[in-house]
């Protein structure tokens, strides 16, 4: 189902056509569970990797979390659907479901390397603003399924591809034994829909929000910190997307240097815990709104309900990506 952006209650190029030279378009990717294939795009679903190739692992050890036994990731997801259908229903479980969680066997937590799980796969062909190095129409992501110290976030592996050149697709990726369940991914089909952001732009910005707010009566000028920006609520979209604009609030904007090159880094890929907030209806799509639907698709959340956002460098795709949180 494709979904469609309501407009913005709010137009500041109408009144700031300065913003318009600004404007950048970003992919918002609108993943929505589903049961997509290792030839489809998706967030969390199968990766179309070479049988022939390592399947990357953490090897890190400042994971946030201690390591605790577990259970496989299909009874994590079945545990999941059955908790889902309880709540939905208002019941509790029934004699079958409790005799399913109670065969589900935890495995003991282990030393050594932690497999990655697959986060995104994005396909050229289903992904408009996507620019792959050359010779490639593919990009896949991956995670630790833990938090680490340095960052506060789970440690990201980039891949770009040719899909033609995967003739030997491996069936059965090893998944990690112990994990946290938040960053467990459901598996999410995709519908890519592009639109039009404006940056956090200092001067202009707070101009924007000053007039934004003169047209919504009853506001105390006084009390405005008290308030999100209406410019950021507007303007940069929330959710997982490519491109686009990153809707900065642990920090002021900072360009994130490629540590290769020096070169400003752009944000790739965003990684939402939530595609949306419930008192901004205009980032909702129509779709979702009449049918309410949940604003957490992928079931992750990422170190208290925040984003992780990918940036690369815009000169070479050998550098190093970053990643960052907001």
């Amino acid at each position: 189902m494709a979904r469609t952006t309501p407009p913005r209650p709010v137009d500041p190029v109408a009144v700031f056509p300065e913003l318009a030279a600004l404007a950048r378009t970003a992919t918002r990717l609108h993943p929505r569970p589903g049961t997509p294939s290792a030839q489809d795009s998706s967030i969390g679903g199968p990766l179309l990797w070479p049988a022939s190739e390592p399947w990357p692992h953490c090897h890190a050890e400042d994971h946030r979390f201690e390591r605790l036994p577990t259970i496989s990731l299909a009874n994590t997801r079945l545990e999941r659907r059955m908790r889902a259908a309880r709540n939905s229903e208002g019941r509790n479980y029934t004699r079958e479901e409790k005799e399913i969680l109670d065969r589900m066997q935890e495995r003991p937590a282990t030393d050594g390397p932690i497999a990655m799980l697959p986060v995104a796969q994005l396909y050229v062909r289903d992904v408009p603003g996507l620019r792959p190095p050359e010779g490639t129409d593919l990009l896949q992501v991956l995670w630790c399924p833990y938090e680490h110290d340095v960052d506060g976030l789970p440690q990201t592996a980039l891949f770009w591809r040719s899909a033609v050149a995967v003739t030997d697709v491996l069936v059965d990726p090893p998944e990690p034994a112990e994990y946290e369940e938040d960053l467990v991914p459901e598996p999410c089909t995709i519908d890519p829909e592009q639109v039009i952001e404006y940056p956090h732009s200092g001067e202009l910005e707070q101009r924007v929000d000053q007039w934004t707010w003169a047209q919504i009566p009853g506001v105390d000028f006084d009390d405005l910190e008290e308030w999100d920006s209406p410019y950021s609520a507007f303007c940069i979209a929330p959710g997982t997307k490519i491109g686009g604009f990153i809707k900065w609030g642990m920090q002021d904007p900072y360009p994130d240097p490629c540590p290769a090159c020096g070169t400003a880094t752009e944000p790739l890929l965003t990684i939402a815990s939530r595609e949306w907030e419930y008192n901004e209806r205009h980032w909702i799509p129509y779709e979702d709104q009449a049918a309410g639907n949940s604003r957490e698709p992928a079931q992750i959340c990422i170190s208290d309900v925040n984003d992780l956002i990918i940036r690369v460098c815009p000169t070479s795709h050998e550098h190093t990506h970053i990643q960052m949180m907001q």
